[in-house]
């Protein structure tokens, strides 16, 4: 399968994305019942219909497990460990933030006081 039609499908068969990845429809199916974070969806047959990040995670844990010699558990561990850290990232209190949330209730008030003079114009 070339990368043009990679970038053409959403969603691949297993057999497909068995071909990119160079992993086992076998082993494929026994990531995703290890790895909690490996779920494609499926079809109404049942048939199993792989996204692009499903693709790169399995290439993920294809790395952890062949290059980087983890175990089945410590692969999981470090991926649930990158994903929290991602969700922390993504994450911030309020409370730190008041100088822009200041800045931007004045902005909001600033917008307002435009639309009141477009409207009454």
């Amino acid at each position: 399968m070339t990368e043009q039609l990679i970038l053409e499908k959403n969603y691949f068969s297993i057999s497909e994305v068995s071909k990119v990845t160079q992993v086992k429809p076998y082993i494929l199916r026994y990531w995703e019942a290890e790895f909690k974070l490996l779920r494609p969806a499926r079809r109404i047959s049942g048939q199993r219909k792989y996204t692009r990040q499903d693709i790169e995670l399995i290439l993920r844990i294809k790395d952890l497990l062949h290059n980087q010699k983890y175990t089945i558990s410590g692969a999981k561990r470090y991926l649930l460990n990158e994903k929290r850290e991602k969700n922390k990232q993504l994450s911030f209190p309020l409370e730190k933030n008041v100088l822009a949330l200041d800045f931007l209730k004045e902005i909001k008030n600033e917008l307002e006081k435009i639309q009141r003079i477009l409207i009454s114009s």
